[in-house]
């Protein structure tokens, strides 16, 4: 998969650094700060807010920094609005009302903005990035154009450079999809299709540059969310079902189902994370405004932790959920209550509510932590 140490991509980004501005700084050196992220996705302009994290879990607004770009105000019907690089050095945001893509340097307790370009489509919803390689999803067909994925190279100083040949139409032109992914340490795209009842995945070349589409039928209706284990497990939440389902993931691009559609017997799963040590995987459920539990078996195979499907309460819709990487805590954006509602995962996955914070604003989109 691309890396800095990759020849051929590393030629790709010396040409197209050539035309662009340095920027006065390197790569922080420094541990990135335990904190979360989300985007106010302001039609006045789009902003990062920052929360810290101390060891209980309990987070404190710390600023909010312009993305240069707009939001819409509304939701974004997604997951993966934020991303962080695997290093927390780097922060990527979608910039929805002005179809662009914004970068952030994690620069001690605070956030620098590198570059904004451009999505390469219409109504940016999701972005995804794998070592230097960072892709993003256009709904386009929601706003007259049509839905695509599109790919950049993020260079060393924080720059995007567009990888030539990279974008890549969905199933249809408007299929309402919700989330990219990469899978497989990067070297399979997943997107998920919410109209259509598909999951998509596209085989990205050694030069970061998608395949065509391979387009697979979702176990259940209106697949949403998802999460992606290191072992090539997807697991994927579904909205109409209230359920998440497994898949394995291979380096063709297929799907091989693992476990069919598995109710929570809650409403509207939407969202999907997995702890960080894999042994489980959440969904939030917006209509419930409840976290459902799946213990994930070594075969990817999945069943719930509780009985009634009811994990945790967290505040009204939630629409969002991220795992921080100590494994110690999962976080909620909650929209129509404006919060971000923490809690402390036990060993047995169970999960513990220690901290909320509100005041948040109307529409805000994307969650992300570390």
């Amino acid at each position: 998969m691309i890396s800095s140490s990759n020849l051929f991509p590393r030629a790709l980004l010396l040409i197209g650094m050539a035309a662009l501005p340095f920027v006065g700084f390197a790569l922080p050196e420094q541990e990135a700060p335990s904190a979360v992220y989300t985007l106010n996705n302001a039609v006045s302009g789009n902003r990062v807010l920052t929360f810290s994290r101390d060891d209980r879990g309990t987070l404190r607004l710390d600023g909010t920094y312009p993305t240069g770009g707009k939001g819409t105000g509304a939701s974004l019907g997604d997951q993966g609005a934020l991303a962080l690089t695997e290093d927390g050095h780097w922060l990527l945001a979608v910039n929805a009302g002005s179809n662009e893509l914004s970068v952030f340097s994690i620069h001690h307790d605070a956030l620098v903005l590198t570059d904004i370009v451009p999505s390469g489509g219409m109504n940016p919803i999701s972005v995804t990035i794998a070592d230097n390689l960072v892709y993003v999803l256009n709904a386009g067909g929601a706003v007259g154009a049509t839905d695509n994925i599109s790919g950049f190279y993020l260079t060393k100083q924080g720059l995007l450079v567009a990888v030539p040949e990279s974008t890549q139409p969905l199933s249809g032109a408007n299929v309402a999809p919700a989330q990219v992914s990469f899978g497989l340490g990067g070297d399979v795209l997943i997107v998920t299709e919410k109209k259509t009842n598909r999951v998509d995945t596209f085989v990205v070349a050694e030069d970061g540059r998608a395949g065509p589409v391979i387009s697979t039928p979702s176990s259940g209706a209106t697949p949403f969310g998802f999460a992606v284990s290191s072992r090539g497990f997807v697991f994927v939440s579904e909205a109409v079902s209230s359920a998440l389902s497994s898949y394995r993931l291979h380096a063709d691009g297929s799907l091989q189902l693992v476990t069919p559609s598995l109710s929570n017997l809650q409403k509207a799963a939407c969202w999907a994370v997995l702890s960080h040590n894999q042994k489980y995987a959440y969904t939030a459920n917006a209509a419930s405004n409840t976290i459902s539990g799946y213990k994930v078996q070594s075969n990817g195979s999945v069943t719930l932790l509780d009985s009634t499907g009811f994990t945790a309460q967290t505040d009204d819709h939630p629409l969002d959920l991220a795992t921080t990487g100590n494994g110690r805590f999962v976080y909620s954006l909650n929209t129509n209550s404006k919060t971000i509602v923490g809690f402390r995962m036990s060993e047995d996955g169970r999960l513990i509510r220690v901290s909320d914070i509100g005041g948040l604003p109307t529409g805000g989109s994307g969650l992300v932590a570390r």
